[in-house]
């Protein structure tokens, strides 16, 4: 996907929002000026002329106008079967801290997941993930994009992201592709 320049951007329709880094939920509105500073694992980091920092999913990318093939929605049909594991895993390694530009699981964040079959069908998925220093401020926006993403694999009706700090993050958790993404391979 080709992203516009840093050229002013008018939201063509109202857009969820996530403000970084509280990752409060909220609204973009219909004709907000904004720039996308960043594109990673298909969400946009935007910045309106009004203020703050804001993530905008893939299923809104059309307000931004830009095209997508429509991944990272949700199918209208839900499955209720078994979760695949390996596609929650797929939907993390789309979440990245917006100030480095490795992915949450191959940094090493990811120190926890559990899925439970919910009584009514579906799954819940529990994540604990942890982030590179306990000052980031980023952790709620981070928590809620892994969140959502989550909710998005066919299957999880319930997903919970929580942020720890035992054991404490280090270097020696970048996975080998993140050390090669970072140069320090």
């Amino acid at each position: 996907m080709t992203i516009p320049n840093s050229d002013m951007i008018i939201l063509s329709r109202d857009c969820e929002a996530v403000q970084i880094p509280s990752g409060v939920q909220t609204k973009l509105s219909q004709g907000t000026r904004l720039t996308i500073t960043q594109s990673l694992g298909g969400s946009y980091t935007v910045v309106p002329t009004s203020g703050g920092m804001f993530r905008i999913t893939n299923k809104d990318a059309d307000a931004l106008g830009l095209q997508t093939g429509g991944a990272g929605q949700k199918p209208s049909a839900v499955s209720i079967g078994p979760v695949d594991e390996i596609e929650i895993w797929q939907q993390l390694k789309t979440c990245f801290d917006p100030e480095i530009p490795v992915n949450i699981v191959d940094l090493g964040l990811i120190y926890d997941m559990k899925v439970s079959p919910l009584s009514h069908g579906g799954s819940r998925v529990d994540v604990k993930m942890t982030l590179t220093a306990q000052g980031c401020g980023m952790g709620p926006s981070i928590a809620s994009d892994a969140r959502a993403k989550i909710l998005n694999v066919p299957g999880v009706m319930e997903a919970d992201v929580q942020v720890v700090w035992d054991p404490p993050w280090n270097q020696s958790m970048i996975s080998a592709d993140g050390r090669a993404r970072m140069g320090m391979a």
